[in-house]
């Protein structure tokens, strides 16, 4: 999908990028598959804000996707590749051939007419979803099950994919975008290809009503306010503290550690992403 630039009218189109849509095929979603998506601002069952900066943006409804891939050999024909409000990548809308539709992450690569298959004996093709296992070596995967028949869990962002490096007994050595190579159960359920619309990167939203049309609000700089707001706040003209950047709560922000030390799956990463 590629990205069209206009010529500035106005100061807000200084810079602004949109993507062209042109692989889209359809404007309308599939009413069947549709769901309400309440809104909270970021709020808990409290009342009260557990996620800053989240509130307003334009209404959303939520789009039924199928991360499971486990309608296993019913081939499935590609009606349509749709817009989802709700995530980076594009999504396609199949026709199984008992007459079930379903939505999944568009890959790369696939059109309308063209049909996919799941299950543990198909072809690895692309868009095709099956075990790790079954996926030969090098190839590239995306919407990756963490546990059997869970659904899938990573790799799902637009333009991303997995390297399947190698095998060992019951594991595969993985390779993550981030370059992380992390070991996963050859069960787990895996499709070919990477995920369509990997321009989405290289958009520039231009003004900052843009950001607010996605329901991110605005982030106030810490140095910005007074020491009884934030620990970084407060000196006589602008000042940084001299102290490491922290949260709010005095917690270390960018680049402090968040991963607990003794979290059980840390066995499974076999290379750190740095």
């Amino acid at each position: 999908m590629g990205i069209k630039k206009y010529k500035p009218t106005t100061p807000g189109q200084r810079g602004m990028s949109v993507s062209t849509f042109e692989e889209l095929t359809r404007s309308t979603p599939e009413r069947s598959l549709l769901e309400r998506l309440p809104r909270h601002a970021g709020r808990g069952s409290n009342g009260r804000i557990t996620v800053r900066h989240q509130g307003g943006g334009h209404r959303r409804r939520y789009r039924i996707i199928d991360f499971r891939r486990d309608k296993h050999d019913i081939p499935a024909k590609v009606v349509s590749i749709e817009y989802d409000p709700n995530r980076s990548a594009n999504i396609a809308l199949l026709q199984y051939a008992d007459g079930e539709k379903r939505y999944i992450l568009a890959p790369v690569g696939i059109t309308t007419g063209a049909t996919l298959v799941s299950g543990p004996t198909v072809e690895p093709l692309q868009g095709n979803a099956l075990p790790l296992e079954r996926v030969p070596m090098g190839m590239f995967v995306h919407n990756i099950e963490l546990v059997p028949g869970a659904g899938g869990k990573l790799v799902r962002g637009a333009g991303l994919g997995a390297q399947v490096m190698s095998r060992e007994g019951q594991y595969a050595n993985v390779r993550m975008p981030s370059g992380e190579i992390r070991l996963i159960d050859v069960r787990c359920m895996a499709t070919v290809g990477q995920v369509g619309n990997g321009d989405h990167s290289s958009i520039s939203l231009g003004k900052a009503g843009r950001k607010r049309w996605l329901g991110i609000r605005p982030t106030v700089r810490g140095v910005a306010m007074n020491p009884v707001d934030h620990p970084m706040g407060g000196g006589e003209g602008r000042t940084s503290g001299g102290g490491h950047p922290r949260s709010p709560w005095g917690h270390p922000a960018k680049g402090g550690k968040t991963r607990g030390r003794r979290n059980p799956t840390s066995r499974f990463i076999v290379k750190r992403r740095k």
